[in-house]
């Protein structure tokens, strides 16, 4: 690998090319563009393992399996690393599509139904069904390939808007990206009188599959865990790791259960919304936020081998105006971990409406520009 890669392999895949589609099998509103973390990884050498302690929607461990890199995912955030699963799977969409079939042949109907003005007014009630008896027989068991891939599929077409032609998605109107609290939907549907109507699980299912899982970047080695960084000792891998390419939750972005809470109660959460923040870092104050950032550094730490590189993209909420690159420099810091800051790069401001800064932003805000920032394990 590294300098002895071709053209060919070196070209970011576009974002509608059959190979790349898998990397947005399902929105989700932090993620970092996939070109950030490919082409730092052009730099790596075969063999090289890649971490990312706040894996997200697993963008970085998409990027590594597209350059033939094993890699591990890290995120206290169930349906973040339900979605990161998906991309690091080896299925078809015929075993995908087979599977959701025979889940909903079974007679067997499902036993927890939610019900209430939201839950009537945001899906048919056959699609309830549908969902609700996948929904079980996921939680009972997603340990094979084909299961990984259907529950992200399901988690990609959760909800999103309403289009004329073939649905895309499975509820009434709602955004993609993130759920509309209870009473804000069921307010907005009743003003519109907007009634949910049926859309076919399978049907879906199968358009989805055959789009995102027509090609796929060969598999490599590499898992995705539900953990909290701050805390982990040990990794189903016994690799030691030559790169760390992340993007921590900036101070003051801890909404992630909150706007996810549809999918989250997919998962086996609630059907209400739970704002709890637990498994996050802390974001009472820049001190608390730097001194958990810097327990996530000193694990890293640990983990990798010596000269590892630990490249991070930083920045900051507009509503939350600090210096985010002084509070990561800190963070590096407190760790006293062997980290070396070897350089700091802008990375422009995000403003496509998707990467943190900008999240749920009104237009009259300007975002904050992102920093770059790499470091080196000392030796």
């Amino acid at each position: 690998m590294g300098n002895n890669r071709s053209e060919v392999e070196k070209r970011l895949p576009r974002r509608y090319e059959p190979i790349g589609r898998l990397n947005a099998i399902c929105p989700y509103y932090t993620m970092f563009p996939l070109e950030f973390p490919y082409r730092r990884l052009l730099r790596a050498k075969s063999g090289d393992w890649v971490l990312d302690p706040f894996c997200g929607r697993g963008t970085t461990n998409f990027a590594a399996r597209l350059l033939g890199l094993s890699s591990v995912g890290i995120d206290s955030n169930p349906v973040a690393a339900a979605i990161a699963s998906a991309k690091l799977v080896n299925a078809t969409s015929a075993g995908i599509v087979r599977l959701c079939r025979s889940i909903l042949s079974a007679k067997r109907k499902p036993s927890d139904v939610p019900r209430g003005k939201f839950w009537s007014l945001c899906y048919h009630p056959r699609t309830l069904q549908e969902v609700c008896k996948l929904r079980e027989e996921l939680l009972q068991d997603c340990s094979s390939q084909e299961r990984i891939a259907l529950r992200g599929l399901l988690l990609g077409v959760l909800h999103g808007p309403q289009h004329k032609t073939a649905p895309s998605y499975l509820s009434n109107q709602m955004p993609r990206t993130y759920a509309t609290k209870p009473v804000p939907a069921v307010n907005f549907w009743l003003k519109r009188k907007m009634r949910p109507s049926y859309v076919s699980t399978v049907d879906l299912v199968a358009t989805k599959a055959s789009y995102f899982f027509r090609e796929l970047p060969r598999r490599t080695g590499g898992v995705i865990v539900q953990k909290d960084s701050r805390f982990i000792t040990g990794l189903p891998s016994s690799a030691r790791f030559r790169w760390v390419i992340t993007s921590p939750p900036y101070l003051g972005m801890r909404s992630y259960k909150s706007d996810q809470w549809l999918r989250n109660w997919f998962l086996g959460g609630p059907p209400t919304v739970d704002y709890a923040h637990d498994g996050q870092l802390s974001h009472r104050g820049q001190h608390e936020f730097a001194h958990d950032l810097s327990l996530v550094w000193r694990r890293m730490a640990l983990l990798c081998e010596p000269g590892a590189s630990l490249i991070v993209r930083f920045g900051a909420l507009p509503s939350v105006r600090r210096n985010p690159l002084a509070l990561l420099k800190k963070s590096i810091v407190m760790a006293n971990a062997g980290w070396v800051i070897r350089t700091v790069r802008r990375a422009g401001k995000a403003s496509n409406g998707r990467r943190q800064a900008c999240q749920f932003v009104q237009s009259t805000r300007s975002a904050v520009e992102e920093m770059d920032l790499h470091a080196v394990l000392d030796t």
